[in-house]
């Protein structure tokens, strides 16, 4: 079976799963930390998501339970720490590693 031939609410629900756990990396060993934080937080939804569907409980469906992830998830967005994506764009932006890799004011500080 490949993708396409997915019912469309379960691919969204694998995507959601996806989400939850493919977390960018962080551009400094400062950042590992709060990375490994919020993906605990989010692989502990994930898994609770996909528990409530897997054992015989009542069933929701994919496309609500995709939602409910989603909506966990909103709780626990990817901030904290500076990914690597966001350094390199700075770098290329002309900042400095030390400014590259400086949270702005408020974010995780």
């Amino acid at each position: 079976m490949t993708t396409s031939e997915l019912p469309e609410p379960l691919r969204d629900l694998l995507a959601a799963v996806l989400e939850a756990i493919d977390l960018p990396h962080p551009a400094t060993v400062g950042g590992q930390d709060a990375h490994d934080r919020l993906l605990n937080d989010r692989a502990v939804h994930a898994r609770i998501t996909l528990r409530s569907i897997l054992d015989d409980g009542p069933d929701m469906g994919a496309a609500w339970n995709a939602q409910y992830l989603r909506e966990r998830l909103a709780k626990h967005p990817i901030a904290g720490y500076v990914t690597v994506a966001q350094a390199h764009a700075a770098l290329e932006a002309g900042k400095t590693w030390s400014e590259a890799v400086t949270l702005p004011t408020g974010e995780g500080q």
